[in-house]
C-alpha cells in the first residue's frame, strides 16, 4: 500500500514536481544553514562575540540555535515525521528539545560557578 510523499517544504512554501527536486530543495537549505554556521565560526563578527545572553556569547547562542534547526529539520524531512501523527511527532521533537535545554542550562550555572570559584577562590588558574 504505497502512498505518495508530501512535496512542499517550509509547511508547504515551496513546492516541487518530484522527490529528486524536493531532495535538491532540502539539501540547497541544510547547505545554507551550514554556510552560515562556517561563515559565522571563520568570521566571528565582535558585535556577537562581545555581547553576552544568560551567561554565553550572542554567537555560540546561534550556533546552538541553527543546529537545531538542522536537526530537526532533518528529522522532520528525512525520518519522514511530518507523516506521522501529532503526538508521537511532540514526543520525538520535544524531549530532545527539553533534554537540550535542560543540559545547556546545568552547563551555563556549573562553568559560571566554576569561573568563580577559580577567580574568587583559593584556588588558581594553573592549566
Amino acid at each position: 500500500m504505497a502512498h505518495e510523499h508530501k512535496l512542499e517544504i517550509f509547511r508547504g512554501l515551496l513546492k516541487f514536481k518530484s522527490n529528486t527536486q524536493k531532495i535538491w530543495g532540502v539539501l540547497i537549505f541544510l547547505s545554507i544553514v551550514t554556510t552560515v554556521e562556517v561563515a559565522l565560526g571563520i568570521v566571528k563578527p565582535r558585535a556577537l562575540t562581545h555581547s553576552h545572553l544568560l551567561g554565553m556569547k550572542l554567537l555560540n547562542w546561534i550556533f546552538i540555535i541553527l543546529t537545531l534547526v538542522k536537526a530537526y529539520y532533518i528529522a522532520w524531512d528525512f525520518m519522514h515525521l511530518r507523516d506521522e501523527k501529532t503526538s508521537l511527532r511532540r514526543v520525538i521533537v520535544w524531549t530532545p528539545v527539553f533534554l537540550i535545554c535542560y543540559l545547556i542550562f546545568i552547563l551555563l550555572f556549573e562553568a559560571d560557578y566554576i569561573h568563580n570559584v577559580y577567580r574568587d577562590g583559593f584556588i588558581t588558574w594553573n592549566f
